[in-house]
């Protein structure tokens, strides 16, 4: 009987494990395709959440690069007034983090880009 219930457990624990990234993020943020990302770009603040030297050698024109591990230090420089789209290179892996952020910072829309930089055919600016 003992066996069985840790089994339940660990079953639960794993479900949990793959569950609860996708819940928050959704929670937090709506994925939306190229389409609806270019749509919404000309009336929201476009953020790059990557870090500075992938921003330089490639970004999404308009962009502002706010890396996810600096976010906390960088939400005063967004409006709670207009909503954000995120992004980084392919599938949001700190995408959820950053939003949940902007979320608790009072920022009510929060969209990310859910085929990323990686698959973006709209127009970039390259450096480097």
């Amino acid at each position: 009987m003992v066996i069985i219930i840790i089994d339940i457990i660990l079953v639960l624990v794993i479900i949990g494990m793959f569950v609860y990234p996708r819940w928050n993020l959704r929670r937090n943020a709506k994925l939306v395709e190229e389409a609806e990302f270019a749509r919404l770009m000309p009336t929201s603040q476009l953020i790059d959440i990557r870090e500075a030297k992938d921003f330089r050698i490639k970004h999404i024109l308009g962009a502002r690069n706010l890396p996810a591990g600096k976010i906390d230090q960088s939400l005063n420089a967004l409006s709670k007034h207009k909503p954000v789209l995120i992004y980084e290179n392919g599938r949001p892996v700190g995408g959820a983090k950053v939003a949940k952020k902007l979320k608790k910072a009072g920022i009510p829309e929060v969209y990310i880009l859910k085929s990323g930089l990686n698959s973006w055919n709209g127009k970039t600016k390259s450096g480097i």
